[in-house]
């Protein structure tokens, strides 16, 4: 590549911490015969988010569904344009629907809320449309939280929190930031997928599109010229820190997209005396482990059990 082509990548890649494309929502749970009752509540800072309520008749039980980046709370149509290309070079390029999860939530006895973070799916921008890896988003989490405890036939039930990469980052960043929100009693556990570092994703980005290795400190500084963070302050490295609830981490070993390092060092992190990192074997595809649940699902399933009594 050319110095202007791979500058052209750089800032590319910078850009979309400003100017993240959105992606559809292209299925509901009534696709799964599910009844749901579409919702609306706000961030902690007053953000509007919009979230899928889906009861499940004499349950007490809520699990609280936080979903990654660039997907939305149905998933992400990555079998089309312009996402399949997005995608295409890391094997990601097959549709991820998250809807057979929240039937098989709601089938096991779970009341299920699922919404779409700040800047994603029909939830209103916040901080002006810059994403931050989790910092800012973390303050979704809250207001979810928040929202269970304060609707009525809600605020008695036990919570679990089903966070994935940046939905985990998020409840992490949430975790170190206001711990008194997720150190209630009713909040009981956490299963954390594929958590994530930003440096260690766009290292194997650049890899995978031929940009040398030696310029993510120039990616680093294209990155804080726009958010005014740096990478080491989008990761949750630190943050994993105040990680106390019952937590079960996994994550895709051979993952294209990262390293299990970074994984390996979130997860050894957390103080929580309970906590299990389990590794999904067999795919370098990443999205494979955001589909686990559904194949798999005794894995999180056996977790929330344990602790949601």
């Amino acid at each position: 590549m050319s110095e202007e082509q791979i500058t052209q990548v750089l800032t590319g890649i910078a850009n979309g911490f400003r100017n993240q494309l959105r992606s559809p929502i292209l299925l509901i749970p009534a696709d799964e015969n599910l009844e749901f009752e579409d919702v609306t509540f706000s961030s902690q800072d007053g953000v509007p988010l919009e979230a899928w309520f889906i009861p499940k008749e004499g349950s007490d039980r809520l699990i609280i569904v936080n979903h990654l980046k660039g997907f939305n709370r149905y998933g992400l149509p990555s079998h089309l344009e312009p996402w399949k290309s997005m995608f295409s070079a890391s094997g990601n390029d097959f549709e991820v629907n998250f809807i057979p999860d929240y039937k098989i939530l709601h089938d096991a006895g779970y009341n299920v809320l699922t919404y779409d973070l700040r800047n994603h799916g029909h939830s209103s921008a916040g901080n002006g449309g810059i994403g931050s890896s989790g910092r800012f988003e973390s303050r979704d989490v809250i207001g979810s939280l928040i929202y269970a405890k304060t609707r009525r036939e809600l605020s008695g039930m036990t919570i679990g929190l089903f966070s994935q990469c940046l939905g985990c980052n998020s409840t992490i960043f949430a975790m170190s930031r206001h711990p008194e929100h997720l150190k209630d009693v009713h909040v009981r556990c956490l299963v954390g997928v594929q958590p994530l570092s930003p440096r260690f994703f766009l290292e194997r980005q650049l890899d995978l599109i031929g940009v040398p290795a030696d310029r993510i400190e120039e990616l680093d500084r294209y990155i804080k010229l726009i958010t005014s963070f740096d990478l080491h302050q989008l990761a949750p490295i630190q943050a994993a820190k105040s990680v106390t609830l019952p937590t079960l981490v996994y994550q895709v070993y051979d993952d294209v997209m990262t390293k299990p390092i970074d994984v390996q060092t979130i997860f050894d992190n957390m103080p929580a005396r309970d906590k299990e990192l389990f590794w999904v074997q067999g795919t370098t595809q990443r999205w494979d482990g955001y589909t686990y649940f559904q194949r798999e699902p005794k894995v999180a399933l056996d977790w929330f059990e344990k602790y949601m009594y």
